[in-house]
């Protein structure tokens, strides 16, 4: 009996002894299954992270690529917009005259008087700032205008640059004045008018296109424009003006003995030079 319950003891604790091996075995599965699981968890991660970056980065490559190809078709749009306006406004200046914009334009031209020469200039600001060319009043005792009113006053000479023969003048009083348009504005092939004071015949005027530009003139400066408009003495001064009623030059030579060469200093010159010789922004 009692080798029979030894025995049973015997297979008890064989069989406790089993069981905390298989406990034991448990737990260390469960342990490598967790280490094995949170590295397939991190490789996963990883591999989300790769793929997301990626993406993300192919997604901002396209974003910059398209935003590129908007502003490149938003710069030929505008461009090509502002090709067809020229072109439009060519063809409507081309179809049209100077009749509307001539009765405004006038009021801001002058003829200008010295003892020893006349000329035209223009009023560049409301204040009685006229501009002219320097020869026309080079060495002159005394400097007059004439407004379109027939008014003659007095002016004073403020300065100028023999470089570009400009001169500028201030008469008091209120005026009517010209505006400048910028130098790329201007075309070739586009009409234009001078008015001016030519030989004595105060507010002429006269019609023709713009031949050419960046023409060299005396001062060996491409800073021309070539016009057909006719120019005689007394024209010297005065504004050469587009259908818009803005002043793209100031006439000041022609080729002597040949027909229809004239040159007007441009309006980014005048412009630049004025300002500097005033000492304060004259013309915008």
């Amino acid at each position: 009996m009692q080798e029979h319950i030894k025995h049973l003891k015997k297979h008890r604790n064989a069989l406790y002894g089993l069981i905390v091996l298989l406990l034991i075995l448990q737990i260390l599965s469960f342990f490598v299954m967790t280490g094995h699981t949170s590295k397939i968890i991190a490789q996963q991660e990883k591999s989300n992270n790769y793929f997301e970056n990626k993406i993300n980065g192919e997604a901002r490559d396209i974003r910059q690529e398209l935003r590129f190809n908007v502003e490149e078709l938003s710069k030929v749009v505008s461009q090509q917009s502002k090709d067809i306006r020229q072109e439009i406004n060519l063809l409507k200046s081309s179809q049209e005259d100077f009749s509307g914009i001539v009765e405004e334009a006038i009021k801001g031209v002058v003829s200008v008087t010295t003892d020893t020469s006349a000329g035209s200039g223009f009023f560049v600001d409301s204040g009685g700032y006229v501009v002219t060319n320097m020869h026309v009043i080079a060495n002159a005792q005394y400097i007059k205008i004439v407004d379109y009113n027939g008014n003659e006053i007095n002016a004073e000479f403020l300065g100028g640059d023999e470089t570009n023969d400009l001169a500028l003048l201030k008469v008091p009083g209120v005026y009517n004045h010209l505006e400048l348009v910028k130098r790329d504005s201007v075309l070739i092939g586009e009409k234009v008018i001078a008015i001016g004071n030519p030989l004595g015949l105060s507010f002429s005027v006269t019609e023709g296109i713009v031949s050419a530009l960046k023409r060299a003139g005396p001062n060996g400066l491409n800073e021309y424009i070539q016009t057909d408009v006719t120019l005689n003495p007394g024209n010297s001064g005065g504004p050469l003006i587009n259908k818009e009623g803005k002043v793209i030059g100031i006439n000041n030579f022609k080729i002597g003995g040949a027909e229809s060469l004239g040159f007007a200093l441009e309006s980014d010159v005048i412009r630049e030079n004025i300002n500097r010789i005033a000492n304060v922004t004259l013309i915008n």
